[in-house]
């Protein structure tokens, strides 16, 4: 649920429908905060292109990966989101259990994927990763209010 406090988070399916969950929880949360529709606007974009990738690459990863407990995690939960309020701006963090680090791909106009981050990178003021251990990353981006 969203937090009054500046602080939400929920955990995400890992179906398809997960990047339509995080859209309405960001979309929900920052409405409650009364958050300005720009910033509203670049989050969604940004969580969208983050769970994505996260469901994409970062669970598939683990869930192909691992012979641990931590595999079974991403069978019911593949990927958390977090957002914080901070003076106008959203800090959106996303966490998988996978272990590689997120990589830009080489812009290639006629690629029909391998975007994600370079929507992220225009749309935040600066965005970045916890170093993988063994339990995965996050990944995170500050969105900026406008003007």
């Amino acid at each position: 649920m969203p937090g009054p406090n500046g602080f939400a988070a929920c955990a995400l399916s890992p179906s398809a429908r997960a990047v339509g969950e995080a859209r309405h929880f960001t979309r929900r949360t920052l409405q409650g905060w009364r958050m300005c529709p720009g910033v509203a606007d670049d989050a969604t974009t940004v969580v969208s292109e983050l769970v994505t990738n996260a469901l994409r690459h970062g669970a598939a990863s683990a869930r192909l990966g691992g012979d641990d407990g931590f595999v079974a995690l991403d069978l019911l939960c593949g990927a958390w989101l977090a957002l914080t309020r901070q003076d106008g701006s959203v800090l959106c963090a996303v966490s998988d259990s996978g272990t590689s680090a997120p990589e830009i791909r080489p812009h290639d106009a006629l690629a029909e994927s391998g975007r994600g981050l370079h929507i992220v990178e225009l749309l935040s003021d600066t965005w970045g990763w916890t170093p993988p251990d063994r339990l995965g990353k996050t990944v995170w981006a500050t969105v900026p209010k406008r003007g």
